[in-house]
């Protein structure tokens, strides 16, 4: 009898529309650019809606520093936060992967991978299955805006089979 491999996920490239079922691509978009400060500065408007839901619920800007991921990986959860989003922007420009699923029934579907550019950041909505930071090749800085305050905001689920990903092409 043959052992049953665990399955593979490709990676993909981080697109709005691919992503969109999750939250937004937060990064330059030109239709969303406004001129600023007597015209010296760019401002890319509302890119992401941050949620916080709760009493005495805020939302915060916190600094997340994720080590690198070794390859291959074994996905062997995700989590979700019911009471608000959660966005990731690279500060050290660095690329990393972006590991999401659709809700089935209160559980985590297949995970889907994207590959996000060290200019590219996600906003996770409410509620959305995620797998957490895997910065790649060397740590690397992240701005997070997220939920504060009082309850649960988060919960996990374990996989039977983990999925693997291979190592990301250069």
């Amino acid at each position: 009898m043959s052992e049953r491999l665990p399955p593979h996920l490709d990676i993909r490239p981080l697109t709005r529309s691919a992503f969109a079922p999750f939250g937004e691509v937060i990064e330059a978009d030109p239709a969303s650019m406004r001129l600023i400060n007597g015209g010296t500065t760019e401002r890319f408007h509302a890119l992401a809606a941050a949620e916080a839901t709760g009493e005495g619920a805020r939302v915060i800007i916190n600094l997340f520093r994720g080590q690198p991921r070794n390859f291959p990986y074994e996905v062997t959860m995700m989590e979700r936060h019911p009471f608000g989003s959660q966005s990731f922007s690279p500060v050290s420009g660095r690329p990393f992967l972006v590991v999401v699923s659709e809700d089935e029934h209160g559980r985590p579907g297949r995970p889907q991978v994207f590959l996000a550019r060290g200019d590219q950041g996600v906003n996770y909505r409410r509620n959305v299955w995620h797998h957490p930071l895997m910065a790649l090749g060397q740590a690397a800085d992240f701005l997070v805006v997220d939920r504060d305050g009082p309850g649960n905001n988060l919960e996990e689920y374990f996989f039977e089979t983990p999925y693997i990903i291979k190592e990301p092409a250069p």
